[in-house]
């Protein structure tokens, strides 16, 4: 059947080279579900894999988006437990800026109750990084002090929202006030603007040494790199870890080996991804502990915009500019999404 979608056609630093293209798309083989695509999230990833700069390189052409949910169009003859019209989440490394797709059942999960479409495709990629980074390689305990970098976007949200969860105090850093009062108002117990007034980023060290009676953080999250982290080594509690979950800032920090010593600190990188293909099981159990945790609405994902297909675009460059808070999606199929978390 002929499906629209919107296309990467070749690398480009301007994600305005994605073009709405009319598509065929073949029945689901025996083992696929076919999805009617409601809705997608944008992520960062996707981003850099237009520009050819992530580490996963999908094969041009190519559709982003990795997490969406939608109605079950059609399955394949040996897939048991789902039918058609079921309400489904499904996460891939791309192709979900499609009106339908067809994916393993394997990654297809039911939406639970009355959660909202943009919600559900909002979910899987950001708190699956955050869950993978702050349990699974961070080792968060309750009563400790978490430090989330970049916690106006997707993944720093889904930080701020499972760290409380876990019972940690939470400070959150954020580029401006309006997007840091959204923040708090999801729980994060402190928030600081590290924004500074030549425009550069950082500053919050003595901050956090102020909230924390001279210690530092125990865990810090960063998905910034740059001098943010650079900063976020001068603010460390003994012992503490540092999360590199990547870096928005465009800068790869070096982390001071003497630095690292003397303070007896971990520097641990983080590649959720990664993590389930390596390890299935463990990815598995994450999933199903997240998928828990969302239906008995422990957490919950912070939708702050919803652009149509045809405005795939400019889906992509708010998230660029840094003017998105939590996440934003991409609607297909005529689904109009209900009024986002933050208008």
């Amino acid at each position: 059947m002929k499906i629209r979608t919107a296309i990467c056609n070749e690398i480009n630093e301007d994600v305005s080279i994605l073009r709405l293209q009319e598509a065929d798309l073949a029945e689901p083989s025996d083992d696929e579900i076919q999805i009617e695509v409601k809705a997608c999230s944008i992520d960062f990833p996707d981003i850099l894999m237009i520009q050819g700069k992530y580490q996963f390189k999908p094969p041009m052409p190519f559709a982003p988006g990795g997490s969406f949910a939608g109605q079950v169009a059609a399955i394949g003859q040996n897939v048991a437990g789902t039918k058609v019209g079921d309400r489904v989440i499904a996460g891939i490394r791309y192709g979900g800026f499609a009106e339908a797709v067809n994916v393993p059942a394997a990654v297809v999960r039911a939406i639970p109750g009355s959660l909202t479409y943009e919600k559900a495709a909002s979910f899987s990629s950001a708190y699956h990084t955050a869950y993978i980074a702050l349990v699974v390689r961070g080792g968060l305990k309750a009563g400790e002090t978490l430090l989330v970098n970049g916690a106006t976007g997707g993944v720093g949200m889904a930080a701020v929202d499972l760290g409380k969860h876990m019972g940690a105090h939470v400070i959150a850093t954020g580029g401006t006030d309006e997007k840091l009062a959204v923040v708090k108002s999801k729980g994060a117990d402190h928030v600081i603007n590290y924004t500074m007034a030549d425009g550069s980023l950082g500053g919050f060290r003595t901050k956090v040494k102020e909230l924390t009676d001279g210690k530092g953080a125990d865990v810090i999250f960063d998905p910034v790199g740059g001098t943010v982290f650079d900063e976020s080594m001068r603010c460390i509690n003994w012992d503490g870890r540092i999360l590199a979950i990547g870096f928005t800032s465009g800068v790869w920090p070096k982390a001071a080996v003497n630095h690292i010593l003397i303070k007896h600190i971990s520097v641990i990188g983080v590649r959720a991804g990664e993590i389930s293909r390596r390890n299935p099981e463990l990815g598995k159990q994450c999933r199903e502990t997240l998928y828990k945790l969302l239906q008995e609405g422990a957490i919950d994902p912070y939708v702050c915009a919803a652009f149509p297909l045809e405005q795939a675009v400019d889906a992509l460059k708010m998230l660029e500019n840094r003017q998105a808070i939590g996440k934003v999606v991409v609607t297909m199929n005529g689904y109009r999404a209900n009024t986002p978390d933050h208008p």
